[in-house]
This record gives C-alpha cells, structure tokens and sequence, in this order.
C-alpha cells in the first residue's frame, strides 16, 4: 500500500486530529462517527469496561492485547476510550492515533507508525509527546507481533501507549515472546484482556430487570459465609432469576442480539447470518460453508459428555480426526469454544482423555436449527451447563491473566465409580498463596437434587449443584439455581 493511501485512510479514521487546527470541540466527532451512530439503534446502555484504566489513567508504555469474537463489540470499545482521551484536558486529541489494520500487511502497520506520528507532528511543539496507539484487527496480518517487538525495540514506540485488538488468538508463543518478553511496559496492568458477550450480570442490568445482581466471590469461597448470605437474601425472588436465566440462554450475550431479544422478543434471522458469516470466514479451503451449522449442532448437542473426536469427524464427513481436530482448535482461537478437558485430583490435565467442548454464547447453539431445517433447537439444561462452563472460565482469567488464551481453566472429573462432576477444582492464587476452586456439578432440575450431589458429595465433600429452581443450603453440597451461581462467579 502506498504512503499516500496510508495516510489518507489515518486521516479518516482520526477525525479527533482536526480540532486542534480549527479550535472545535475534541469530541465533536462522535456525533457522527459511524460506529457510534450505528451502535445508537441497538443500544441499551451496555458498555465494555475492558480498556477503562488506559481512558481515565496517566499516560505511560503499556501494550495491551484486546481480544474476543467478531460482532461483540472489541472496535467501539476503542472509539469508546478514544472518545473518553479526547474529552481529557491533559491530553491533546493529536496524541490519540486509532490505525484500522483489516487489510494491512505487516510493512503496512510498520508505515502507519511512521505517517501516524509523521501527520500528528505538529503535537510535539514545543515539547515530544508520547502517543496512545489504537491498533484495530491486527491479529490477522503475519508478522505483526514481530512487526510490533521491532517498533517497542528500536524506536520511540516504546515510550507510548499501545492497544492491539484481534479476533483470534493464534501463535500464543510468538505474542508471548515477542510482546510480552520486556515489552509491555513498566506498570502493573493486564496484557492480555477480552471483550466476550455479556455475562448474565450484563445481560440483568442491559435487560432492564429489576433483580440484584448480587456480588461475586472468589472461586474458591463459594460456599462461605458471604456467599451463603447473599444467596438468602435473594430466596423470594429464585422464580425472577429463573425466567431471567431462560432469556439469557435463549438470547445470548451479543450486545445486539440482546437488544433485539429485549425489545422484540427474539434475535433476528439477520443477525444470526451475521454470526454464521463471522464462523465461514474461518473456514479452510477445503470446507463447505454449510459445516458451520452442522458442526455448530454436533458440538452442542454433545457439549455434556466428552466429545469423540473420530467419530464425530467421520459423522460429519471429515477427511480426517486431524482435519475435525484442526477446525475445533480454530473455533478456540476465535473465542467461540471453550475446551473442558478432564483433570485429575491435583486439577491437571489427564492426558488422552476426552474433552468437553462449550458454545461461548448460547446464540451460537440456537444457530443450527434457525438457520438449517432439519436440525434440532438446542435444550436449556445443556445450554445451562455451557454458559456455566464459559463463565467460571472467564472468571478464572480474571482471577489470573492468560488461562483462557492459553487452554487452562476448566475441566471435568470422573469418580472411582466413573460418573463425572462437571466442573472439578482447579487451583487459583489467592492472597494466601493457591487453592483449589470450589467444584461444581450443573443438574438444572427442579427436583431430585439430592442424588446428583451425593456424587460430589462422595468425591469432595462439599460442593455446588447448579439447578433451575432449588436453593437448599443445609447440606455439604448446596443446592444453588444456576442464574445465581453465574452471579457469584462473575
């Protein structure tokens, strides 16, 4: 791409730059700024808080990596913060330089370094000042990790702020080594952040349902004292989370596909082509793109039991185990599976067992059957027990920086008499050094629960049993309705 062409698409893409020179409002341009427009007839308040400390903190040399699915919001979460830098009296709009990178290659993202700060010169009189880089869609152009360790190497790219966004997570080693490696900056702060569809306790308060959203509590303290408090608290209102929780499980947590479920009763057949689109674009050359509703659907519909990898290759019509295995590895990369692998009594991975595999957002298991006829609508217990799974995964990343991207967090258990807890304790820091998470077993029942939690009872003691509707705290397993589980956890 020529200089020409660089320049001219950073001039569009930062219309902040032209109220210096003509004394406007810094944040006049979000009046018209076409994400935010768009953003406004789908809006019902919800905002990511990923990237809250680089709107509101010092300038300093953090590198941040912004990742999650496609259609979740990672991009206005940067205008977002562009806008809040702007509205700053201790920051000059020209320090601000957002670089849409979808069609660069790496010499490209390398040249928009150089024509961003060549063009916002005029910033640097009488003193230099540092710049907040706003990198969008960067993880699909080879090489830009190396790209980016040369540029915090070797020029003053490494004095200044810089948020790389993608949507998918591939070469973990390469980010980890090339940024990460001395390279992310002085200060205390996460590297590595996601912006995921909403968690239930998003989805409460963007839905307008009036019902505490209680507050969470360490992995491992979900059957303390503070939890056990917060949950009678709430005991009249168990039948509000219940049909709350049902919405959400048919809704998901796409910030648009709430809004829809929410003012119209359902998700669009639109916007889950705009999901399917986001899957295709993922595909291999040598897949159809009619194999995402039906991989979609085997992975669903088994997302309870641990996945035979051959077998359902073959009932798919994959060449190969490899080439099923390659395109469920991709769906990880991209943020839209979580894999529960079995783990043993010390919380590892037990080697050549079977995983588990959880949709990230429910939406994705309603997909198949609205848009294939023939496959069947996915079951609540089953969708329960995946967003439990996708929510105790993101909580143990938020507990320590990088589970997710790098496959450790869940994981299932199996009993000397073979049956299987769902979701087994893993270890987790603590300001008293490590423990054990608390186990979890997801039944979404109404009764009956106490055979169920004679099985964790038997191999750990104590527990949590995630049903529908039951709240029973006088035995060693708790009976706990999943809506409220989800709220504790995160």
């Amino acid at each position: 791409m020529r200089d020409d062409q660089i320049s001219q698409g950073l001039r569009e893409a930062n219309p902040w730059w032209a109220a210096a020179a003509l004394g406007t409002s810094p944040t006049a341009w979000t009046k018209s700024h076409r994400m935010l427009r768009e953003r406004a007839k789908f809006d019902l308040g919800y905002r990511s808080t990923a990237l809250a400390d680089v709107a509101t903190d010092r300038l300093d040399d953090k590198l941040i990596v912004l990742t999650g699915p496609r259609r979740v919001g990672k991009s206005i979460t940067l205008i977002d913060t562009i806008a809040a830098l702007c509205a700053r009296d201790d920051i000059d709009p020209r320090q601000v330089i957002h670089i849409p990178a979808d069609d660069f290659s790496a010499q490209d993202l390398a040249r928009a370094f150089v024509l961003g700060r060549e063009l916002t010169r005029s910033v640097d009189r009488p003193i230099a000042r540092s710049r907040i880089w706003m990198l969008d869609e960067v993880s699909g152009i080879p090489g830009w990790t190396t790209t980016l360790k040369r540029l915090r190497d070797q020029t003053v790219v490494g004095d200044d702020t810089v948020v790389a966004t993608g949507s998918r997570w591939i070469g973990a080693d390469d980010i980890t080594a090339d940024l990460f490696a001395g390279r992310a900056g002085k200060g205390d702060h996460r590297r590595i952040r996601h912006v995921m569809p909403m968690s239930f306790r998003d989805f409460l308060l963007a839905s307008g349902r009036e019902l505490p959203t209680l507050s969470a509590v360490q992995l491992c303290d979900l059957q303390s004292t503070a939890a056990r408090d917060a949950l009678e608290s709430v005991a009249f209102l168990i039948d509000c989370y219940d049909l709350a929780w049902q919405e959400y499980l048919r809704a998901g947590g796409f910030p648009r596909a709430v809004y829809e479920q929410v003012t119209t009763g359902a998700v669009s057949q639109s916007y889950l082509r705009d999901l399917e689109a986001w899957l295709i674009a993922d595909l291999s050359e040598d897949e159809r793109p009619d194999s995402v509703p039906l991989l979609l659907d085997a992975l669903s519909s088994r997302a309870t039991s641990p996945l035979n990898i051959t077998g359902t290759a073959n009932r798919l019509g994959y060449g190969s185990k490899d080439q099923f295995d390659r395109r469920i590895k991709r769906l990880i990369s991209i943020f839209a599976v979580v894999r529960c692998p079995q783990r043993d009594e010390h919380g590892a991975s037990v080697a050549g067992a079977q995983s588990k595999y959880y949709l990230t957002d429910p939406l994705l298991a309603w997909l198949p059957a609205r848009l294939r006829a023939g496959l069947r609508e996915p079951d609540l217990p089953t969708l329960s027990e995946m967003m439990l799974g996708t929510s105790l995964a993101l909580a143990l990343d938020d507990e320590q920086e990088g589970r997710l991207t790098y496959g450790d967090t869940i994981g299932y258990a199996r009993t000397d008499a073979n049956k299987e807890v769902d979701f087994a304790p893993v270890a987790m820091p603590t300001a008293a050094g490590p423990r054990m998470t608390t186990p979890i077993e997801s039944k979404w029942v109404s009764h009956g629960w106490r055979v169920e939690a004679r099985v964790i009872e038997n191999k750990y003691r104590a527990g949590i049993l995630a049903t529908r509707n039951i709240l029973d705290l006088s035995k060693p397993a708790w009976a706990v309705p999943a809506p409220l589980v989800a709220l504790l956890l995160r």
